[in-house]
C-alpha cells in the first residue's frame, strides 16, 4: 500500500471527484471556509448517521437534542466563554502577520503546531513569553512582533430589528452549552434517568487567529458531542468507559488501529472545568507529522449546571444593566446548589446533587478527513495505478454503482429498472457511460463497495456481475437475490 505523506493528494482527489470545494471560490474563494460536494455530502451525511447511530439509535441511556445557534447572552458568561474563551496574538511588525503565541516557534526549532488550550485573559496576559527568539511564520523575521494581546474567539452579531431593542450576540462557539442549558427540559418531559446522556450534532463557530490543513481547522464546523450524566464518584468509571468506546468507534468504522492513540492531558494543559481530558488522536499527513486531535472526551464534572444555577441568579443583573457581559459578575450570594434547579432528585436514594459530566466531544469535519486519509489508497493494477478509497461500507458515499455493459440488446433497460429497485435501500449510481473497466476505476475512486454489470450472461440466466472494490473479485448473482446479497454484504 502505498503511503500518503502529503495532504495536496487528498485535496486533489477532493476537488477532482467533488468532495469538497473551495467556498465561493468563483469569486477567489473565502479563506478556511469549504462547501461539501456531492460525494462530500454524502460522506459527511454517514459520518453523522453513524456517530449518531452509535451514540444515540443503539443506546437506552442517550436522547438527541437539536439546539438553537444563537442563545441568550448570558449562556456564555455562565459557562465562562464571555470572560475565557480568548487566544493571546502577537503581530509581526514587518509583515503584519497575526499569529498565536503558543503557535511561534524558536528560531532553532522546526516549527510544529502545539494543542489548543483556550485560556483566561488574564492568565495569558499574565504568562506571555519572550517573543525576542520568535519567529514569523509568514515572513520569517525574528523576534519582530508587537506586544502580545487577547483576541477573542466568538463571532458576534446583532438582533433586533431596531437600534433601541437590538442586543449583541453571539455564534455558539460549541454545541455542549445548549445541553446543559436544556438539561432540566430533557428531565421534565422524559422518563430517563441518571446515568444518561443528551447528545446533539451541529454548527460551531470560532474566529480562530490560525486555520490550517484543509478542513482540519476551520472558523466554521461541526460538532457532535455526547454530553454524559452521572453521579458524583461514578465519573471516573464512565470516563474510562468513554474512552474506550469512542476510540472503538473509529476503529469499527475501518481507521487503521496504528494511526490511532490516546493522549492525557496534562494537568497544566488541562481546561478550567475539566477533572481529566484525553484525545483521540489520528497521524495526519500534515505538517511535521506528528499526532493531531480527533476528538476529546473529559470530566468535566459539576462545573457546568453549577455555572448556570449561578446564570439564572444573575439573570435579573442582566435586564437592570446596560447588557455588557463584562460588567455583569455571576452571583457569588450562598446558594444550597444540591437543591437548585438544575441538581437531580434520585428516587431511588432519596438524595438530591449536581451530576458530573463526561463529555466525548468530536468534529464531524476532522472525522471525515481522517476516514478521507485512512481509506485513500494506489496500488498498480496491470501496470496502471489504480486510486481507491476503501471506505467502511456503512461511510461509502454511494454503496452501488449498476452499469449496463454495453447499451443495446436491452441491457440498459435491466440495469435501470435494477438500479431504480436499489435505490429504495441504498446511495446507488447508474453509469453508462465509457469502458466498463474506466466506470469501475472511477467509482473504485468515488469509494464504492461494490459494482454491478449487466452483460449477455444477464440475458440468459438473470445474472449479473457483482465486483468488489477492495478485491477485484467477481461473483454472478441472480437479480432476485442481489438485494438480499448485497444487505449482507453492506451489513444494512
Amino acid at each position: 500500500m502505498a503511503k500518503i505523506t502529503k495532504l495536496e493528494d487528498i485535496v486533489s482527489l477532493c476537488k477532482r471527484r467533488g468532495f469538497i470545494f473551495q467556498s465561493s471560490e468563483i469569486y477567489g474563494g473565502l479563506a478556511s471556509c469549504y462547501d461539501y460536494g456531492p460525494l462530500g455530502v454524502e460522506l459527511k451525511n454517514s459520518v453523522r448517521a453513524a456517530w449518531w447511530k452509535d451514540a444515540v439509535q443503539m443506546r437506552d441511556d442517550v436522547v438527541g437534542l437539536d439546539c438553537s445557534i444563537l442563545m441568550h447572552p448570558m449562556v456564555w458568561k455562565a459557562s465562562g466563554h464571555a470572560d475565557k474563551f480568548a487566544d493571546l496574538i502577537a503581530e509581526c511588525k514587518k509583515c503584519n502577520t497575526r499569529t498565536r503565541v503558543d503557535h511561534l516557534t524558536e528560531k532553532a526549532e522546526e516549527a510544529e503546531e502545539e494543542h489548543t488550550k483556550h485560556i483566561s485573559l488574564d492568565t495569558a496576559m499574565a504568562t506571555a513569553q519572550d517573543l525576542s527568539n520568535k519567529v514569523c511564520p509568514n515572513c520569517g523575521s525574528v523576534g519582530q512582533f508587537t506586544e502580545p494581546m487577547p483576541f477573542k474567539l466568538m463571532f458576534e452579531t446583532q438582533m433586533g430589528a431596531n437600534i433601541d431593542d437590538s442586543m449583541t450576540m453571539h455564534l455558539r462557539p460549541e454545541t455542549a452549552q445548549g445541553i446543559f442549558a436544556n438539561f432540566k427540559n430533557v428531565l421534565d418531559t422524559t422518563r430517563i434517568k441518571i446515568p444518561f446522556g443528551i447528545a446533539q450534532i451541529g454548527k460551531s463557530f470560532r474566529n480562530e487567529v490560525t486555520t490550517k490543513a484543509f478542513i482540519f481547522r476551520t472558523r466554521e464546523f461541526e460538532q457532535a458531542e455526547l454530553e454524559f450524566f452521572c453521579k458524583p464518584g461514578t465519573d471516573e468509571k464512565w470516563y474510562e468507559y468513554w474512552k474506550e468506546s469512542r476510540f472503538n468507534w473509529y476503529i469499527n468504522l475501518g481507521i487503521k488501529k496504528e494511526n490511532l492513540c490516546l493522549r492525557n492531558h496534562d494537568p497544566d494543559e488541562l481546561a478550567h472545568y475539566a477533572k481529566a481530558c484525553v484525545d483521540v488522536e489520528y497521524k495526519f499527513p500534515f505538517g511535521s507529522g506528528d499526532w493531531q486531535e480527533l476528538e476529546g472526551i473529559a470530566n468535566r464534572t459539576d462545573y457546568d449546571l453549577r455555572q448556570h444555577q449561578r446564570g439564572i441568579r444573575t439573570l435579573n443583573k442582566w435586564f437592570e444593566s446596560d447588557r455588557d457581559l463584562t460588567k455583569i459578575e455571576l452571583s457569588k450570594e450562598a446558594e444550597d446548589y444540591q437543591s437548585g434547579p438544575l441538581s437531580y432528585f434520585d428516587d431511588e436514594q432519596k438524595t438530591r446533587y449536581i451530576p458530573y459530566v463526561i463529555e466525548p466531544s468530536a468534529g464531524i469535519d476532522r472525522s471525515t478527513l481522517a476516514f478521507l486519509v485512512d481509506a485513500y489508497d494506489e496500488e498498480e493494477v496491470r501496470g496502471e495505478t489504480r486510486n481507491l478509497l476503501r471506505f467502511h461500507p456503512a461511510l461509502a458515499p454511494v454503496k452501488v454503482a449498476v452499469f449496463p455493459l454495453v447499451k443495446r440488446d436491452g441491457m440498459p433497460e435491466i440495469a435501470q429498472n435494477i438500479y431504480n429497485d436499489l435505490k429504495k435501500y441504498f446511495n446507488c449510481f447508474y453509469d453508462e457511460k465509457g469502458a466498463v473497466g474506466r466506470r469501475y476505476r472511477r467509482q473504485d475512486e468515488a469509494g464504492t463497495p461494490f459494482c454491478i454489470t449487466v452483460d449477455g450472461q444477464t440475458l440468459q440466466d438473470t445474472t449479473v456481475t457483482v465486483r468488489d472494490r477492495d478485491s477485484m473479485d467477481q461473483v454472478r448473482v441472480s437479480t432476485d437475490q442481489l438485494l438480499n446479497h448485497l444487505r449482507e454484504k453492506l451489513e444494512v
